[in-house]
């Protein structure tokens, strides 16, 4: 749901980075848990400074106390979200999933999401141990099958490979 990103003032509040939808929301769904679920944190959110929220946390009080919780990620069961709409998914559901080329063949696994703040990127791990990037659109990654476990990925020139765009637009322009 978030993560505590560090302390904010010397009256133990702390900075938090949302993954909610509408920021601020993390705080409708009552308690979170780190990721062991051996501590709850129940937050009340006294304002923003620069696209992170600042909160309080019954039980830290001091500055020292709200810079040993930096780091922690905040969780919540999965039955308490809700159902994500049409064209919406948790990135808990795309981990995992078999990550195949619209031409055929296999790209490989979808080993993480990330959110650079340009939009969620697939990271995708291949069969041979690397690893590739892939934008997380529509028009890149088309289709997605959940319940299938695996999604279908359509990517530009260059996008799979090591060479820039323009050499594969200088290919595509010699005579065969």
């Amino acid at each position: 749901m978030g993560i505590i990103t560090g302390a904010h003032g010397v009256k133990g509040e702390v900075r938090v980075k949302s993954f909610t939808a509408e920021p601020a929301a993390i705080a409708e769904y009552g308690p979170l848990e780190d990721e062991r679920g051996a501590r709850r944190f129940a937050l009340e959110l006294t304002g923003t400074v620069r696209g992170m929220l600042i909160a309080r946390i019954p039980g830290i009080a001091d500055r020292n106390a709200a810079e040993r919780l930096a780091g922690t990620g905040l969780f919540l069961d999965r039955a308490a979200l809700p159902k994500p709409g049409e064209d919406e998914f948790y990135h808990a559901d795309l981990i995992g999933l078999a990550a195949v080329l619209k031409q055929g063949g296999e790209l490989g696994r979808v080993r993480a999401v990330h959110d650079y703040g340009a939009g969620d990127s697939l990271e995708v791990e291949k069969p041979d141990g690397g690893t590739v990037m892939v934008p997380f659109t529509e028009t890149i990654v088309p289709e997605i099958d959940i319940a299938g476990g695996r999604l279908v990925v359509d990517p530009p020139p260059g996008l799979l490979d090591n060479r820039p765009v323009e050499a594969e637009l200088e290919d595509e322009e010699k005579p065969q």
